[in-house]
């Protein structure tokens, strides 16, 4: 469990990070969070698609790292099987919280229970006078840029939803004794209603760029082959023989 507090330069001043981290805390997340900027860097390696939030009814953008839940198909303790790592889990073991001292404001977090935080370790976050080190201050600006990120991504995921874009997928999975299985509540872009986007529509999109994210989400669906790929090196069990998205039909939501 995470131990995540705002980062104090009184309570803090000898605390620092290690240079070498891995991404184990997300060795049993089968999806992880992904901002709209990152679509196109991440479609080369993963499944780019949105899921409902159950309580707020909200969409999320993710990238797939596994097919069920608990399965990260990506990590290893040797190795990170992708080039390109989400910003968001990437960051560990920092991230933003609220300010208890100031409302409604965010501030950065860091997680005391992780083992790439203590005194022993390489990067320190303040120097002998207590200002922010280089190292802390770029951590600072990296977590602004995913923060600013992420609300660019909000804005956009409500584009889609104003302009009816986004529709249900299925992901049926055929294994080599013929047994079958179904995720669902997975959703991705409508192509048929991309299509008819009028002119006007169009042009607007081009010009603010959203055409970039959007297709990058479409190319990205074909990774999941690869999803299937690694697991079928990965597991001694029934090897994926088949792996495809369809549409939820109406009927079938009924």
């Amino acid at each position: 469990m995470a131990n995540n507090v705002p980062v104090r330069s009184d309570q803090h001043k000898n605390l620092k990070v290690a240079s070498q981290r891995n991404l184990a805390h997300v060795a049993d997340q089968h999806i992880a969070p992904i901002n709209a900027l990152e679509f196109a860097q991440a479609a080369t390696s993963y499944p780019v698609i949105m899921v409902k939030d159950p309580e707020s009814s909200r969409y999320r953008s993710v990238v797939m790292l596994g097919l069920e839940a608990g399965e990260n198909l990506y990590y290893s303790e040797e190795k990170w099987d992708a080039i390109y790592v989400p910003q968001g889990i990437s960051m560990v073991p920092f991230g933003l919280g609220l300010d208890p001292e100031k409302e409604k404001t965010l501030t950065t977090c860091i997680d005391l229970d992780s083992p790439f935080v203590g005194e022993d370790k390489e990067n320190a976050l303040f120097d002998a006078d207590g200002k922010d080190t280089e190292f802390y201050k770029n951590v600072q600006d990296s977590l602004g840029r995913l923060y600013e990120s992420e609300i660019m991504t909000d804005k956009f995921i409500k584009e889609l939803e104003e302009n009816n874009l986004l529709m249900e997928l299925e992901l049926n999975i055929t294994f080599s004794n013929n047994q079958t299985k179904k995720l669902v509540g997975l959703f991705g872009i409508n192509e048929e209603k991309l299509l008819e986007l009028s002119d006007e529509k169009v042009v607007d999109f081009h010009k603010r760029g959203l055409f970039i994210p959007i297709h990058a989400m479409l190319g990205s669906i074909a990774q999941v082959n690869r999803l299937a790929q690694l697991r079928n090196l990965s597991s001694s069990e029934q090897k994926i023989a088949g792996i495809k998205f369809t549409p939820v039909v109406a009927e079938e939501k009924k």
